[in-house]
C-alpha cells in the first residue's frame, strides 16, 4: 500500500510551508509566546511533525521510539503554553530533525522504504489528508502568531496615503426560503465534526451577501459603538470592559487619526471594501445589532453558501451564533478527543476561511 504522487505532493509541499516560516526567526523569536492563546512557532513545527510520527510510526506501525520521550510536550492538554517556549530545543537541532523525520516519513507513505501494513487509517489516503489538513490548520495559525509578533514590535509612525472611509450602507442582504438542507462533509476529507451529513429544516431567513467590510465596520466606530450599551449583550459588556478593545485588534491609528491595518508583513492601508477581520464575536454580535441584523446559525450559513448566495466568503473567518455542537450520530476519530473537548458550549462557529486558509487538495 503506498500514497498517490499527487497527495505525497500536497503533503510535502505544506511541510516545507511550515519549515519555511520558522527559518528567517533567531532562537529567541522562535521560541517566544506573542499571546497567551498561542503557542510559539517552534512548538508549532515540532507538533506537526510529533503528530505525523504519532499516527504513522507509532499507530500504523507500531514503532514509538521517536514519540514516547516527547509524547508529553507534544500534546496540547499536557503541555501548558507558558512552558513550551523555554523547552524548545536550538532552532538549528530542531529544523534539522524535523527535517530528517518528515523526509523519512514521506518515504515511507510512497511504499519506497517499507511495505505499510493494512490498517484502517490507510484506507482512501484517510491519514495523508488528516495530515495535510491537520498542518494547514497549524500553517495558518502560526502566521497568526507572526501577526502577533509584528503588532508587538512595530512602532508608529506608518502614515497611511489613503483615508478609510465610513460607509453608513448595511451590507446587501438576500431572502432564503424555508427548505430542507445538506449540511456536512464527506469522508475521508471531512473531520469527525463535519460528520455524518445530514439534512436540517432551515426557516426562512435574510443573510447579508458578503461579510462586513472595513468601511462598514468604521461606521459602527464612528457612530459610537464601542460606547452604546444597547449594542452589547451582558456577556459583550462583560467582556468589553475586561478587554478596552475599541477598534478591531488588527487597526491602529496614526498622528492624524487616520486609521491603517498590521498583517504579520507590517504596517499597510486599509482596503474599505475588504472584510474587516480582527474582531471577537462579542464584537460581531455588537455590529450586526447595529446594522438591525444578527448572526447566522451555521445551518443558515451553510445553506446559503450551497444556495451559492455569499460572495467573498473565504476571504475571513465568518462568526455564527452558535455553539460548536456535534452532529446527530458523530463517532470521534481518530481519536476521543480531536472535537469533543470543544463541544463544551463556550466555543463558537466560524464558517468560510481566511487569506491563510489552504485547500487541503
Amino acid at each position: 500500500m503506498s500514497t498517490s504522487l499527487a497527495t505525497l505532493t500536497r503533503l510535502r509541499a505544506v511541510q516545507r510551508r511550515l519549515r519555511a516560516l520558522i527559518e528567517p526567526l533567531d532562537d529567541a523569536g522562535y521560541r517566544q509566546q506573542f499571546h497567551p492563546d498561542l503557542s510559539p512557532l517552534g512548538w508549532h513545527l515540532g507538533h506537526c511533525t510529533h503528530v505525523e510520527n504519532r499516527w504513522l510510526r507509532e499507530v500504523v506501525m507500531g514503532d514509538d521510539r521517536l514519540t514516547r520521550h516527547v509524547d508529553d510536550y507534544y500534546t496540547p492538554e499536557r503541555s501548558p503554553k507558558p512552558r513550551r517556549g523555554p523547552q524548545l530545543p536550538d532552532k538549528a537541532d530542531l529544523l534539522a530533525e524535523v527535517s530528517r523525520q518528515q523526509d523519512d516519513n514521506v518515504l515511507l507513505l510512497s511504499g519506497m522504504a517499507e511495505a505499510l501494513p493494512d490498517h484502517p487509517l490507510l484506507e482512501n489516503e484517510y491519514l495523508e489528508r488528516f495530515l495535510i489538513q491537520h498542518h494547514c490548520q497549524h500553517y495558518e495559525t502560526m502566521l497568526m502568531v507572526l501577526n502577533q509578533r509584528v503588532l508587538a514590535e512595530t512602532p508608529g509612525g506608518f502614515r497611511p496615503e489613503t483615508d478609510l472611509f465610513s460607509d453608513p450602507q448595511p451590507p446587501a442582504q438576500t431572502h432564503v426560503p424555508a427548505g430542507r438542507f445538506l449540511v456536512g462533509g464527506e469522508a475521508p476529507q471531512a473531520f469527525d465534526n463535519e460528520l455524518p451529513a445530514y439534512r436540517v429544516t432551515v426557516e426562512s431567513f435574510e443573510i447579508a451577501t458578503r461579510p462586513v467590510t472595513n468601511a462598514g465596520y468604521l461606521h459602527f466606530m464612528d457612530s459610537g459603538g464601542y460606547d452604546d450599551p444597547a449594542w452589547w449583550d451582558d456577556g459583550g459588556r462583560a467582556w468589553l470592559e475586561a478587554d478596552t478593545a475599541h477598534a478591531p485588534e488588527h487597526w491602529r491609528q496614526d498622528a492624524e487619526g487616520r486609521w491603517y491595518g498590521i498583517d504579520e508583513n507590517g504596517p499597510h492601508d486599509l482596503d474599505p471594501n475588504a472584510p474587516v477581520v480582527g474582531i471577537s464575536l462579542h464584537e460581531a454580535r455588537a455590529c450586526a445589532r447595529f446594522f438591525d441584523a444578527r448572526l447566522p446559525h451555521e445551518h443558515e450559513w451553510e445553506a446559503a453558501c450551497r444556495l451559492g448566495l455569499l460572495e467573498d466568503s473565504g476571504h475571513v473567518w465568518e462568526w455564527c451564533d452558535n455553539a460548536f455542537f456535534p452532529y446527530p450520530g458523530f463517532e470521534a476519530f481518530p481519536y476521543e478527543q480531536y472535537s469533543k473537548p470543544w463541544f463544551d458550549g463556550n466555543h463558537f462557529t466560524l464558517r468560510g476561511g481566511s487569506r491563510h486558509t489552504r485547500r487541503a487538495g
